[in-house]
């Protein structure tokens, strides 16, 4: 999302929505950044996306899907107000302040429940990616100039189109629930797991970790263990970063990821 959203007609539409659904909104949390997230009593939380978020269109069908394996279930959805109801993870404390190994090995165990067969009404990645390479190219975004690179691995791989994708996997959207670990946040699409990595290497963001090619090719092997192709990680490494923006540091070792 290139502008912030309206955050005033977030409001609005979330008071509509709770006083339909009948549920009491708290203060939305600190890292909603994009949407409108908010307690809504003591077990749900309202989202609403806002209609520029064309990524989240499907985030309400993903989490129909998987149903509460791997992922919050979702409670109740209004599409015309794109606004959902969702089960309340607690305590809700995310990846990010676990020793890297065991959220690593955390992350491995959710992705395998997440990433599951899936057709309509999903969108596949591979009619994505060649545009969003091109709004980096066109960007002052650190990293565009991976975007060469991300073309031509891009033009070397046959982009799965069976598998559900959670499209935005990495230690913050990675919450403890009681026992377990559960998924938010989804921008889902059909793809193939390995597309999912990327954003968990270059992770945890804002709390001081620099991506470093020890810890990236740990990481990388984590998830190879589990059955992911290395290569087709290392290649959406490069591809995804160059999308996302990378700084100098990051381009270093994504280049050194496949060799260049």
């Amino acid at each position: 999302m290139s502008a912030p959203p309206d955050l005033d007609a977030l409001v609005h539409v979330a008071g509509e929505a709770a006083a339909e659904w009948e549920v009491e909104l708290g203060e939305p949390f600190a890292l909603s950044r994009y949407s409108y997230v908010a307690p809504a009593g003591d077990d749900a939380v309202l989202k609403v996306t806002p209609p520029e978020d064309d990524e989240s269109d499907h985030e309400a069908d993903a989490l129909e899907l998987w149903g509460g394996r791997g992922a919050v279930r979702l409670l109740r959805r209004d599409r015309g107000r794109r606004a959902l109801l969702l089960e309340r993870a607690r305590p809700g404390t995310d990846l990010s302040s676990l020793p890297d190994d065991e959220a690593t090995a955390i992350a491995v165990a959710v992705g395998l429940r997440l990433w599951r067969p899936a057709g309509i009404p999903f969108r596949w990645i591979g009619d994505h990616i060649p545009r969003w390479l091109d709004r980096a190219e066109r960007s002052d975004q650190e990293g565009r100039e991976l975007v060469p690179l991300a073309r031509k691995l891009h033009a070397s791989l046959v982009v799965g189109r069976e598998v559900l994708i959670h499209g935005d996997f990495h230690h913050h959207n990675i919450l403890r629930a009681g026992e377990r670990f559960l998924a938010i946040d989804a921008k889902a699409m059909l793809g193939e797991p390995e597309y999912d990595v990327p954003s968990f290497l270059r992770n945890p963001r804002g709390l001081g970790y620099r991506m470093e090619l020890r810890t990236t090719e740990r990481r990388i092997a984590a998830f190879a263990a589990a059955g992911l192709d290395e290569d087709r990680m290392r290649k959406w490494a490069v591809i995804r970063c160059a999308c996302l923006g990378a700084d100098e540091g990051e381009a270093q070792v994504l280049r050194a990821l496949v060799g260049c």
